[in-house]
């Protein structure tokens, strides 16, 4: 992949929505929930803060991450669906 976000931004692949419930029921395409879980592909230098100094990013490539439902912008990249978000939208690091 050719994508270097800027600043304190990220690029995450989302895992897969859930084909099935837990009981076996098959959901169609309009019951299913966005994912909030993703592996990070591609980071960016990290913010600059007001001193001028550069604040690195705490998450690296291949980190598993939980990011809000309706965080990001979604993008397609060499027929791959990404989300390209800011550091602050990733609630955790699994």
């Amino acid at each position: 992949m050719k994508i270097k976000p800027l600043s304190d931004r990220v690029v995450v692949k989302a895992e897969a929505a859930e084909e099935k419930t837990a009981s076996g029921i098959i959901l169609p395409d309009t019951a299913k929930e966005k994912p909030q879980m993703g592996t990070i592909v591609a980071i960016g230098p990290g913010s600059v803060s007001d001193t001028g100094s550069l604040i690195k990013m705490t998450v690296k490539v291949g980190d598993k991450v939980l990011y809000g439902k309706y965080s990001g912008t979604e993008v397609t990249i060499e027929n791959e669906d990404y989300l390209i978000m800011k550091e602050n939208d990733i609630f955790a690091i699994i």
